[in-house]
């Protein structure tokens, strides 16, 4: 409840309906809205006694708790009003009145113990309201208080001794405020004047010989302990309208008493807490509320330590929600997914982590052996795995999608065909390399960058050995008929050359030929030359025989006086012609290698 907030008027909290309590959900949804720390003031006693005109006091108001104006008890059960504190800033007050003690109209007294119990139990200041002086009567009328132990337990161990449970009720029990009203003596003893303290000493005092155990239960249970006195407030007349009187139509000590009580309760009445330091907020206080009502109503006795460990379990366990949920979301606003690196993550689970205990530390209390802070731990080191998992979950997802963005020009490619082909395998496997590398290059892969690309690339084995597979097949088809092709080339250029050679030769006969008949003309010319030198020279030798043989004959005939005639002499120079002839030709055929036959 915000400090500037406040109930219009009181809600009944616990119900008394024929014997049998019951909690008001409106009223547990009113404390829901109360965060803050709450000074819990309860006040009981003897019906048609005045206390609700105190509560009014405290919230501020004329009216709110029914006063009643006659002989019946109005309040039933315990009523409510949640109003901000006027002097402790972030507090709310909380005032429980509840109903009369000794309504005739009840039968007994079973249900008085159990709403003076519950008083108790649920306040941080208790105010027993009583009328006319503190005597033997009135301690009579506070039974209520020795049966505290027979309706409340401390512990959840069986007790030992009364003493060891008196001495846990007094560091459990409220402050203890006695407003004695319609007082109208003097506070003066042997002529002294006293204050309304020394005089609630004074009357708690055991007499000798006595064993009064209402005066021990108060002075063991309440060691807090406070006296207010009040004079009558107005004439018996005008009581039925007190709420409506104001100050100045009072009793001038009844105004000042009631504004001194309501100062003590505003600055000195403290917050509610728990036993192990624990400070009680509306949930809470809702919370024991509905404890110790369900004991009552179960028949079992009301302990505090068990209420109060439901409390730290119920608290611990939504303590350790909301840091769980805090972890969450501090988390989720913090992680980027997918992150470069694990560590990167458990950086940031650390600051998280630290911020997650430090809010279930300052929301919990009670928490024995640090039970739910180690529950805690747990849940947030397997919240950590779910954001580690996240984490991975998201860099698949992320690299998948980016290497079927980056290869799938590849795959259309294969789809294509393009590499079912001779080197087609060299060929993929630099493209594929070119497109590994620039998956490599890309940022916000996360930790499972290395795994969804070697999942990828397995997952395109089966492609790659087709690839291969084919490119073995065709290149060596390619080899083959290569091959095919250089043995052909080879015989074409073998055939080629054979026929070059054929050619040269051919080429070179004919040159030969060639030769051969230019140095035949040549020969025969020089043969022509030689022989008409031969025939010129055998000329001018038969021209010198001639004349030497005309010589001869002419001395011859000279000496015989025979001449011859032409004819002999012709038949002569043909003889000798044809002899020197055929010497000469057979002396140069064999200079030249060639061989020549005369007819």
């Amino acid at each position: 409840m915000a400090s500037g907030l406040s109930m219009r008027a009181p809600v009944c909290l616990i119900e008394n309906s024929n014997g049998q309590f019951m909690v008001k959900q409106k009223a547990l949804q009113v404390l829901t809205t109360v965060t803050q720390p709450v000074v819990v003031v309860a006040i009981v006693g003897l019906y048609r006694t005045g206390k609700s005109y105190l509560m009014n006091k405290l919230a501020g108001q004329k009216t709110g708790f029914s006063l009643g104006s006659t002989v019946q008890s109005h309040t039933k059960g315990i009523w409510m009003w949640c109003v901000p504190h006027p002097k402790k800033p972030n507090h709310t007050l909380v005032l429980l009145d509840t109903e009369g003690l000794g309504d005739v109209e009840k039968g007994d007294n079973k249900n008085d113990t159990w709403i003076f119990a519950l008083a108790v139990l649920l306040s941080s200041t208790f105010v027993y309201n009583s009328m006319g002086t503190i005597n033997q009567q009135a301690m009579d009328q506070l039974h209520y208080v020795t049966e505290l132990t027979d309706k409340i337990k401390a512990k959840s161990s069986p007790k030992t001794k009364q003493m060891n449970d008196s001495t846990e009720f007094a560091s459990l029990f409220p402050d203890f405020v006695w407003t004695v009203r319609d007082f109208i003596l003097d506070l003066e003893i042997n002529g002294q004047p006293i204050t309304s303290d020394q005089y609630l000493e004074i009357a708690l005092k055991l007499n000798k010989g006595t064993s009064d155990e209402a005066r021990l239960c108060i002075q063991k249970f309440f060691l807090n302990r406070k006296c207010f006195v009040f004079a009558p407030p107005a004439p018996r007349k005008k009581l039925k309208y007190l709420e409506k009187l104001h100050d100045d139509e009072l009793d001038e000590d009844f105004v000042e008493s009631t504004k001194n009580f309501c100062d003590y309760i505003f600055s000195n009445a403290k917050a509610k807490t728990l036993s192990g330091g624990g400070v009680v907020t509306g949930p809470r206080l809702g919370h024991l509320v509905l404890t110790y009502v369900k004991a009552i109503t179960n028949g079992d006795i009301p302990c505090i330590e068990n209420a109060v460990l439901a409390l730290a379990e119920l608290e611990n366990s939504a303590a350790v929600q909301r840091a769980i949920t805090l972890y969450e979301e501090m988390m989720r606003k913090e992680v980027h997914f997918p992150t470069e690196t694990i560590q990167e993550l458990l950086d940031i689970n650390v600051i998280c982590k630290k911020e997650a205990i430090q809010v279930f530390i300052k929301d919990s209390f009670k928490d024995v052996n640090q039970k739910f802070q180690k529950s805690l731990e747990t849940e947030l080191e397997a919240k950590l795995e779910d954001f580690c998992k996240q984490n991975e979950r998201k860099s698949l997802e992320r690299c998948r999608a980016l290497l079927q963005d980056i290869f799938s020009p590849l795959e259309k490619s294969v789809k294509q065909n393009t590499f079912y082909k001779p080197g087609g395998y060299g060929i993929f496997l630099q493209k594929k390399q070119e497109l590994i590398e620039k998956y490599n290059q890309q940022p916000k892969k996360g930790i499972q960058a290395g795994k969804a690309l070697e999942e990828y690339l397995k997952s395109k084995e089966a492609v790659a050995a087709a690839i291969k597979q084919a490119d073995q097949t065709l290149t060596a088809k390619e080899r083959e008929i290569k091959e095919q092709q250089k043995k052909a080339q080879a015989a074409a250029a073998a055939a080629k050359e054979l026929e070059i050679l054929i050619w040269k030769q051919e080429q070179m006969n004919l040159e030969n030929e060639m030769r051969q008949e230019d140095e035949l003309r040549q020969m025969f010319a020089n043969m022509e030359v030689e022989r008409r030198r031969i025939l010129a020279e055998q000329e001018r030798e038969q021209a010198r025989r001639l004349q030497e043989q005309a010589q001869s004959l002419q001395e011859l005939q000279m000496s015989t006086a025979m001449p011859l005639n032409s004819n002999v002499r012709s038949r002569i120079f043909r003889s000798n012609f044809l002899t020197v002839t055929q010497e000469v030709t057979v002396i140069y055929c064999e200079e030249k290698s060639f061989t020549f036959s005369f007819t």
